[in-house]
């Protein structure tokens, strides 16, 4: 029997800053819930589904750079509407025809309560297969990114790493993260939002148009 549990269903969609709905759920690692996470970031992302070219292209991508997202405080954790003996099956799979041992669970959500409380399902789709679903979730449980990709499409784990630093980065509030944005470049400071702001920021930058794009020279990145 699935040992699986969601708080109430949304009425809404689910968006940026919104609490991450809870769980528990069965994985390839025994049970696990939202709040097993608490305290670290989590990055919890949806596959369409298991023994599919795509999905397996990104598992190794993910799998190759789980240490990365360690180092940054981040755990991953996969979900699709596949079983658990699915899930089994198509790691072995992977680790005997690519030598790539997954190190993280993946959820089993064979209700979609899971899929449906995150926003994971098309609507106008003819399958129940989730489409590419990532959720950046903090360590209070707070959705803080997302993104949703299509069943042909393929995500850049580069660029969920990207994110990440990002919000680890600006995390604090008073910087941004330009376009384009890498570890290691410069943050912008955090733009003024009344005039008394803006008047102290002319004098301190000394040029009468520098006071909403300003480099923050001394940041040191909050990793």
């Amino acid at each position: 029997m699935t040992e699986q549990t969601i708080q109430e269903p949304r009425s809404k969609a689910l968006r940026l800053n919104d609490q991450a709905p809870l769980f528990t759920a069965r994985t390839t690692m025994g049970v696990r819930s939202l709040a097993d996470y608490r305290g670290k970031w989590l990055l919890l992302f949806s596959h369409p589904a298991d023994f599919t070219p795509v999905c397996t292209s990104e598992f190794i991508a993910l799998e190759k750079a789980a240490e990365r997202f360690r180092d940054l405080g981040c755990e991953l954790v996969g979900l699709s509407a596949d079983s658990l003996y699915a899930h089994l099956a198509w790691t072995q799979n992977i680790e005997a025809r690519f030598g790539v041992r997954i190190s993280f669970p993946i959820i089993e959500d064979l209700s979609l309560s899971i899929a449906e409380a995150y926003g994971m399902i098309d609507e106008t789709a003819v399958s129940t297969a989730t489409v590419r679903s990532a959720f950046f979730i903090d360590p209070e449980g707070i959705v803080r990114a997302q993104t949703h990709y299509p069943m042909s499409v393929g995500r850049s784990v580069e660029e969920l790493l990207r994110v990440l630093s990002a919000l680890r980065a600006t995390e604090r509030g008073d910087r941004v993260a330009p376009e384009g944005w890498h570890s290691g470049k410069p943050l912008l400071k955090s733009p003024p939002t009344t005039v008394d702001e803006m008047r102290d920021r002319l004098q301190a930058t000394g040029d009468s148009n520098d006071w909403y794009f300003v480099e923050a020279a001394d940041d040191q990145e909050r990793t």
